[in-house]
């Protein structure tokens, strides 16, 4: 458009000088060159004109020339006070969100249907999650869920709560099955490693048993106890053995409750523990490996973790589409939230958009801005040729009749 409107002005100046060869030959040629003649001030005023406000014309310093880069700060701080005179007053912003449901836009946005039937939200939803557990750096983020993990177990009393476990295990027999296990599993280790305790038996023996073959009946003896008294307790629930095993049980629950000497030794188990580096790498890694397993599963399609979060993001705008109270909550929830962020915020907004214009340099402004206005500058200089024409005519027709 700078090009069509200069070369406007440079087809004015032509005609202007090819009419000029025939001003006397016929009185229309007059005419044409009163055409040309106004039409060549006019483009050339508006040229100046538009000129004028971004640049010096031909970069001589005419006075009052350059207008938007002489005034950018005046105009940085005169749109930042536009912005906050009609856009970012808490009267503004709760008036305009009063004719907005924001519930029902939301709703609509969360269930509408992308292609395949599928919700748009579920093909987007895990996408973001993966994308934000990737973006984050692990090995920071895992140091910082370690030590807050840390510092919470670290004032979690953890006696008190293990001592009320095992009660209510021990009340509802829930230990029982634990017991007899562990009774089994002694007796599967005492089978396997029956030939360890023979030799352990032998060679304890003395030479005078050993002599006589007495240290392999005590072998046999040995294990045949120890097997028996397995047996008995694995099939007898109320034998000996099992009743000083729960007694015992039942003795460090309470302790674990009510003993300050056993919790003080307890808290210093789990201190040590905590203070462990072996631990804290071992949850590093533990963490890494969520991480990791939660970044692929949102990436599946077919995984349980994409169709769950889409679903539930779906579910939701149905409600919001649905729900006419829910709707009335949620749109009251998000004005008083935008006014309240208006209020605080409104004036440190303005203050960045006025900063920020200031910082720019007097090209960018103009550039900017001129950009903005676009084919519009332009047209001003083709509509200033055209109109002086015709006002040029217009003025020798009635010098004519005069």
């Amino acid at each position: 458009m700078r090009l069509f409107a200069t070369a406007l002005l440079i087809a004015m100046a032509g005609l202007y000088l090819f009419a000029r060869q025939f001003d006397g030959v016929h009185p229309a040629w007059g005419y044409v060159v009163a055409f040309a003649e106004a039409a060549m001030v006019g483009g050339l005023a508006d040229w100046f004109a538009v000129t004028a406000l971004f640049r010096h014309p031909l970069g001589i310093p005419i006075p009052h020339t350059a207008i938007i880069p002489e005034n950018k700060d005046r105009i940085a701080d005169t749109m930042a006070a536009f912005l906050q005179a009609n856009f970012l007053t808490p009267a503004v912003v709760s008036r305009r969100m009063q004719a907005m449901n924001v519930a029902l836009a939301a709703g609509n946005f969360l269930s509408a249907p992308a292609g395949g039937g599928e919700s748009r939200t579920r093909a987007g939803a895990a996408e973001l999650v993966a994308e934000v557990l990737e973006s984050l750096d692990p090995e920071r983020l895992g140091a910082q869920v370690k030590a807050g993990l840390k510092a919470q177990l670290g004032k979690l009393e953890i006696a008190p709560l293990l001592g009320q476990m095992l009660q209510a295990g021990i009340a509802d027999k829930r230990h029982l099955p634990l017991l007899e296990s562990i009774l089994r599993w002694a007796g599967i280790t005492l089978e396997a490693n029956e030939e360890l305790v023979r030799s352990m038996i032998h060679q304890r023996a003395n030479a005078l048993l050993r002599l006589t073959g007495l240290d392999e009946r005590l072998a046999n003896s040995v294990l045949d106890g120890l097997y028996k008294l397995l047996a008995e307790c694995i099939v007898d629930p109320e034998h000996p053995l099992r009743r000083k095993v729960e007694e015992s049980l039942e003795q460090l629950a309470h302790d674990l409750v009510h003993d300050p000497e056993m919790q003080a030794k307890v808290e210093r188990i789990k201190q040590d523990l905590l203070d462990n580096p072996a631990l804290g790498r071992w949850w590093e890694g533990v963490w890494e490996r969520i991480r990791r397993t939660l970044i692929e599963n949102a990436r599946d399609p077919d995984a349980a973790l994409a169709g769950q979060l889409g679903g539930a993001l779906s579910e939701l705008g149905k409600a919001l589409q649905d729900d006419v109270q829910l709707q009335r909550q949620v749109n009251r929830f998000t004005r008083r939230i935008t006014v309240g962020v208006t209020s605080r915020y409104g004036a440190q907004i303005v203050q960045l958009v006025s900063e920020t214009v200031r910082r720019w340099d007097a090209r960018t402004v103009t550039d900017r801005i001129e950009r903005a206005v676009g084919r519009d500058l332009q047209f001003i200089r083709v509509n200033g040729t055209l109109v002086g024409g015709l006002v040029g005519v217009t003025i020798h027709f009635i010098d004519s009749l005069i």
